[in-house]
């Protein structure tokens, strides 16, 4: 078996709750959704368009050439060295902690042997059908009379991405680049850490999470460590789902109260919770006596100043 050579240039909407009873709500909504359109695409700038593989169990890509049968008119002629089918992606995109698969598709291999190995250390990963990494989440995946060497990477981190080299060992060298794209999911509450409202009026939170390849199974609310209850008349939570890498979940609650003060928290099934406190302040009632104190210090702070 040749060893491998190393490169020599590197450089919806979705409704959990009952349906808004009254104006305020659907107002409400469409103007926060507007709010946190703006505000993705302010702050929140991916930059490549997904595509490749994804977490799903993977199957060989069907090539988009066919050699193997030759060109029976005459008019074509094969090449006898090994080819690379671009029916392979090169831009391959996964979630964090899922799983990504790098395909490379080889026609005519013969007795030349197929490598996978990452650019940014120049680290031999496979040979073959063999690993060459004590990292136990490689693993290359090639059934017998199939042309795609699949390099799967297990439990995808952060540290992952980059460009992939699938080298064919013929004279001189043949390579194939995959760029992976890792996507970390992350939430965040507008308006975090702290919010103030008055007694009375409407509590509008709005948690966006960005998660690039797959949107959350599931968000839920907590209200001082308590799933917060969308059936309550006062309450709704409404997930809008913006575009293919961003959710948009809403909790309105109408009427502040006292009891409404504390701790919130967006829960995403795919990424850990943001949270923020809500403050409800109560108009001070100056007329009352128990402000009599109150009223004898401002008034003589204004003194002093004089």
């Amino acid at each position: 078996m040749e060893a491998p050579v190393l490169p020599h240039n590197v450089s919806t909407t979705q409704h959990l709750a009952q349906d808004p009873q009254s104006r305020w709500r659907e107002d409400i909504v469409k103007s926060t959704t507007l709010l946190a359109t703006r505000h993705t695409s302010a702050s929140i700038k991916l930059g490549t368009k997904l595509g490749g593989s994804s977490s799903t169990p993977v199957e060989p890509i069907k090539p988009l050439l066919e050699l193997s049968l030759g060109d029976p008119s005459g008019s074509l002629t094969v090449p006898l060295h090994p080819v690379f089918d671009h029916a392979a992606p090169r831009n391959v995109s996964a979630m964090t902690d899922n799983t990504a698969y790098l395909h490379c598709l080889v026609h005519n291999l013969g007795n030349k042997s197929v490598s996978w190995i990452r650019r940014r250390d120049l680290h031999i990963l496979s040979v073959g059908r063999y690993t060459y990494t004590t990292d136990e989440r490689y693993q290359v995946i090639n059934s017998p009379g199939s042309k795609d060497w699949i390099l799967k990477i297990k439990y995808a981190q952060v540290r992952d991405a980059g460009m992939y080299e699938c080298q064919v060992s013929t004279k001189p060298v043949r390579s194939y680049s995959v760029h992976l794209h890792i996507f970390e999911p992350k939430a965040e509450i507008i308006g975090s850490p702290d919010v103030h409202v008055d007694m009375g009026s409407t509590i509008n939170l709005t948690c966006i999470i960005t998660h690039g390849t797959q949107p959350p199974a599931y968000v839920f609310w907590y209200h001082n460590g308590r799933v917060v209850n969308s059936e309550s008349q006062r309450r709704s939570v409404t997930i809008v789902s913006d575009t293919g890498t961003t959710t948009t979940t809403l909790l309105l609650i109408q009427d502040a109260r006292d009891s409404d003060t504390g701790s919130y928290s967006c829960a995403p099934s795919n990424t850990a919770a943001a949270s923020l406190t809500v403050h409800v302040l109560n108009e001070i009632d100056f007329e009352s006596p128990k402000y009599d104190i109150y009223k004898i210090l401002c008034m003589s702070a204004i003194n002093e100043r004089k």
